[in-house]
C-alpha cells in the first residue's frame, strides 16, 4: 500500500498539521505579556490543544498495535511498524514538553527564552496548512476499517471451520456406509460358504452311491453303463450342434 493510500500517513499528516498550528499559537503566546487575560485564555487553549493531540497520538498507537498483530495482512513489515512507533513516541514527547512549558508559565511565570528552547524541540514542517476538522472522522474510519478487517477474517475462518466440519461429517457417513457394505458382503460370503459345504456333502453322497452301483454292477455292467453314457453324449451333441 502506498503512503498516499495508507490511513496511517493520512492521520499522521493531520497530527503534524495540528502540531504546526500548536507551534504557531505558542509563538503568539510567547509574545503576549504575562499576567494578561489574553495570555491566560491562550494558555488554556494551548493546553486543550496539547491534550487533543495527545489523544490523537494515543489512538494512532492503538491502530499500530492492531496492525502489529498481523503485519502481512496490512502489507507492512516490522521495520515500518518500528518507524511508526518512533514517530508517535517523538510526537507525544514533544507535545508533552509544550504542555509542561505552558502550564509552568501559567503557574510559575517561566521566562520566554526557556519556553522558546522547549518549543525548538518541536518538529518543523513546510507542509501547507490544512484544516483538521475532519481528523476525528478520519481516525474513527481508520480504526473501524481495521476492526472490520479483523471481523471479516474471523468470519472467514468460521466459515472454513464450518465447511471442514461438514466435510468430516460426510466422510464419516461414507465410512459408515462402507462398513455396512462390508458387513453385507461378509454375510453373503458366509452364506455362499454354507451352500458350498452343503453341495460338497451332497456330491460326496452321490459319488458314494455311484461307487456302490458300479461295484454291484460288475465289469459287464460298467461297460454297459459307459456305452449308455457315450450314446447319450452323442445324442446330446447332435441335438446341440446340428439342430
Amino acid at each position: 500500500m502506498s503512503s498516499a493510500q495508507d490511513p496511517f500517513y493520512i492521520v499522521k499528516e493531520e497530527i503534524q498539521e495540528s502540531i504546526d498550528k500548536l507551534q504557531s499559537s505558542f509563538q503568539q503566546w510567547e509574545r503576549i505579556p504575562p499576567d494578561t487575560g489574553e495570555r491566560v485564555n491562550l494558555s488554556n487553549d494551548l493546553v486543550a490543544s496539547c491534550e487533543s493531540i495527545q489523544w490523537q497520538v494515543d489512538e494512532l498507537d492503538k491502530a499500530i498495535a492492531v496492525a502489529a498483530r498481523d503485519p502481512a495482512w496490512y502489507g507492512i513489515d516490522e521495520v515500518e511498524l518500528e518507524k511508526r512507533r518512533r514517530w508517535t513516541g517523538t510526537a507525544r514527547t514533544r507535545v508533552g514538553n509544550v504542555k509542561k512549558v505552558v502550564i509552568a508559565g501559567k503557574e510559575n511565570g517561566n521566562s520566554a527564552s526557556a519556553m522558546h528552547r522547549e518549543l525548538m524541540r518541536l518538529p518543523n514542517s513546510h507542509q501547507p496548512d490544512r484544516s483538521n476538522q475532519y481528523y476525528d472522522q478520519d481516525n474513527d474510519d481508520f480504526i473501524a476499517s481495521e476492526s472490520d478487517r479483523q471481523m471479516l477474517l474471523i468470519k472467514q475462518q468460521d466459515e472454513e471451520l464450518d465447511e471442514l466440519s461438514a466435510s468430516v461429517q460426510r466422510i464419516g457417513g461414507v465410512g459408515l456406509t462402507i462398513h455396512e457394505e462390508l458387513l453385507a458382503q461378509e454375510k453373503i460370503i458366509d452364506e455362499l460358504g454354507s451352500e458350498m459345504e452343503s453341495t460338497s456333502n451332497r456330491l460326496d453322497f452321490v459319488q458314494k452311491k455311484v461307487a456302490m452301483v458300479m461295484k454291484k454292477a460288475g465289469a459287464k455292467g460298467q461297460i454297459m453303463m459307459i456305452l449308455f453314457l457315450l450314446v447319450l453324449f452323442i445324442i446330446l451333441f447332435i441335438l446341440v450342434f446340428f439342430t
